[in-house]
């Protein structure tokens, strides 16, 4: 399928990231080139480095970027690889980076890469296609205590031992090889009061799983402790989230940056030498208004948090 993507706050992620016509900018998570194209488009002498672990997210952006390609380099790889990435291309620092953790629209419309609860697919959930790792051997391999763990702690899923003891006695008469296979034994798992909610019964169990697939809150942390070194003085680091586990991890990641000295308070003089690495421009977290929501309705989970190099 063609690879369309609707990108999140974009007006308000480049007026977060100032870009500047002879800027060096990385964007973590290519996806559709959204946020890229219009970045590229500021650009006169600088360079934009794109990045992502998904070949059709990269042969799509490869197209979508061909007016602007003198200064732009795509990249394939994981953001987790943040400085190894830049030193393969010579980069020692940047002047903005920006990161939207959401999986992109492509990756949960298209099917057969069994990210949705939509549709039925094989259970894959892989965001790079050539990972060993699958929905698949999570669901049918992992022991039941693991499958508990990842879904209360991906997913905070409340019924997370009910689903997971569902799994287990499902996948012992024959394996989960589908999607909608696993809802109907979510589904099956839940209380009646839960399945009348608003929010679909699977996607907390989905989310979960497709976290543990990706490995996606390691690289987030490996990603945020790598990210503001390799920011110039006055850089930014801009990053969109879409569950409160990601957003913990942002503002934390942020907060720690932006502290000063720990000494204990009885200390006369510091001696501990620490000073801030960052100033936070988002004592909030900006999200979509109305008009975006009403354009894409996806947006509503948004978060977009913002600090700058000191």
């Amino acid at each position: 399928m063609e690879f369309q993507h609707v990108s999140v706050l974009l007006r308000e992620c480049l007026e977060a990231l100032a870009v500047r016509p002879d800027g060096v900018y990385l964007d973590g998570t290519l996806g559709g080139a959204g946020h890229s194209r219009e970045i590229a488009r500021q650009l006169t002498t600088g360079r934009l480095i794109g990045v992502d672990r998904d070949p059709a997210a990269l042969a799509a952006a490869a197209e979508r970027l061909r007016p602007w390609q003198d200064r732009v380099t795509l990249v394939r790889g994981n953001f987790r690889q943040l400085d190894e990435l830049l030193d393969n291309l010579g980069v020692g620092q940047v002047d903005g980076m920006l990161f939207d953790l959401g999986v992109s629209s492509p990756q949960l419309d298209d099917a057969a890469r069994g990210f949705s609860y939509m549709a039925d697919a094989p259970l894959d959930m892989r965001m790079d296609g050539e990972q060993g790792l699958t929905a698949y051997e999570v669901v049918n391999r992992w022991p039941q205590e693991e499958l508990r763990r990842i879904l209360y702690a991906y997913g905070e899923e409340r019924y997370a031992p009910q689903i997971a003891a569902a799994v287990v006695r499902r996948r012992a008469e024959r394996p989960i090889a589908t999607t909608l296979e696993l809802v109907d034994v979510v589904r099956g798992a839940m209380p009646p009061q839960a399945l009348r909610e608003k929010q679909h019964p699977a996607k907390r169990t989905f989310q979960a799983i497709r976290i543990a697939v990706n490995d996606e809150l390691a690289a987030v942390d490996e990603m945020l402790r790598r990210a503001v070194p390799r920011l110039r003085t006055g850089g930014r680091l801009a990053v969109i989230t879409f569950h409160s586990l990601e957003d913990r991890l942002v503002k934390n990641a942020m907060q720690e940056a932006a502290r000063g000295c720990i000494c204990p308070p009885s200390f006369p003089v510091c001696v501990c030498g620490r000073t801030p690495q960052v100033r936070i421009l988002t004592k909030k977290p900006i999200v979509s208004g109305p008009e975006e929501l009403e354009r894409n309705p996806r947006a509503r989970s948004a978060k977009l948090r913002v600090a700058e190099k000191l």
